[in-house]
């Protein structure tokens, strides 16, 4: 068994266009699902998997996100004088979740390009990477307990990476309609919710697809994937990606799929971020009730308090 995995490479130097205006001065993965920006979503699964350094890769203009997960005396101070020593706690274990530090990617050039940026910061040690516009609600797979989360989904993947020796995607199945706009996989079952890959193809037709399993953004990697990066071509974008790379460690160490339980959400869309604040806010108690009410009266017109 090699070692236990302790780092993750977190993806964030898009531009965001799909949320301008917004993103004009705010980076995307800042942007909050209710009240909690998705990149602190994905560090705070990291750090539930045992994960403790986070490696984000970020445009030069993004920096200052670094900041976000520093201690910040003055602001816990100042909710403890005001009487809201919970929150000052919350804000206080954010700085403590993990070690995060920033990449800089100067020029966006694809998924592949980016976790390659990591390459000296990774070093020959197998690492997570999670993509903050993915976010999973993990549920437990012991129906008994069914308001209880499960175990995160990139701890599960770790787990199996552990076990088997290899890389680990995870995938979902889709409905037909959303085939073609997605990393699909050829994979046979290996045992529950466990495939063996065999290839993936990006946005094929549905009549070339070689299954509905799309690959959903959370991945466990060996180190061989930076020669894998290192060899693979651009695309017609200039784009490297990064399935292209996983699909060259196929005949070398084999991969592995992981279908998730779970709620996903595509973040990366401003539908997909407001159906995940959506969902976030129906599971607390303190919005819930309020939420529901609006809903309810969103059939009637009246949906004022």
């Amino acid at each position: 068994m090699g070692k236990p995995i302790r780092k993750a490479v977190i993806p964030a130097a898009g531009l965001g266009t799909r949320f301008l205006p917004a993103t004009r001065a705010v980076s995307k993965v800042m942007l909050p699902v209710l009240d909690t920006p998705t990149l602190h979503l994905v560090v705070a699964e990291a750090a539930a998997a045992g994960i403790d350094q986070v490696a984000v890769v970020v445009s030069a203009a993004d920096q200052a996100i670094e900041s976000y997960f520093q201690p910040n005396p003055e602001l816990e101070a100042a909710l403890r004088a005001a009487g809201k020593a919970n929150v000052a706690d919350a804000m206080r274990n954010i700085a403590e979740m993990a070690t995060v530090e920033t990449i800089i990617q100067h020029e966006p050039r694809g998924l592949g390009h980016a976790v390659s940026m990591a390459i000296d910061w990774v070093g020959d040690e197998s690492f997570a990477v999670l993509l903050p516009d993915d976010l999973i609600w993990p549920k437990k797979l012991d129906q008994d307990e069914p308001d209880k989360q499960g175990r995160p989904t990139i701890g599960e993947m770790v787990s199996l990476h552990d076990r088997l020796g290899a890389s680990v995607l995870a995938v979902k199945q889709v409905p037909d309609e959303a085939v073609p706009f997605l990393g699909i996989v050829d994979a046979d079952p290996e045992e529950d919710r466990v495939y063996r890959v065999n290839g993936m193809v990006e946005k094929p037709p549905l009549e070339d697809a070689p299954s509905n399993l799309a690959i959903i953004g959370r991945y466990v990697l060996t180190a061989q994937i930076f020669e894998a990066l290192s060899n693979t071509a651009p695309g017609a974008l200039g784009e490297v990606q990064i399935t292209d790379a996983i699909a060259a460690l196929i005949p070398q160490q084999g991969v592995y799929a992981y279908r998730f339980p779970g709620d996903h959400f595509d973040a990366g869309v401003p539908v997909g971020m407001l159906e995940a604040a959506i969902y976030k806010a129906l599971r607390r108690p303190d919005m819930s009730p309020r939420l529901k009410r609006y809903i309810a009266g969103l059939d009637t017109g009246e949906t004022g308090d």
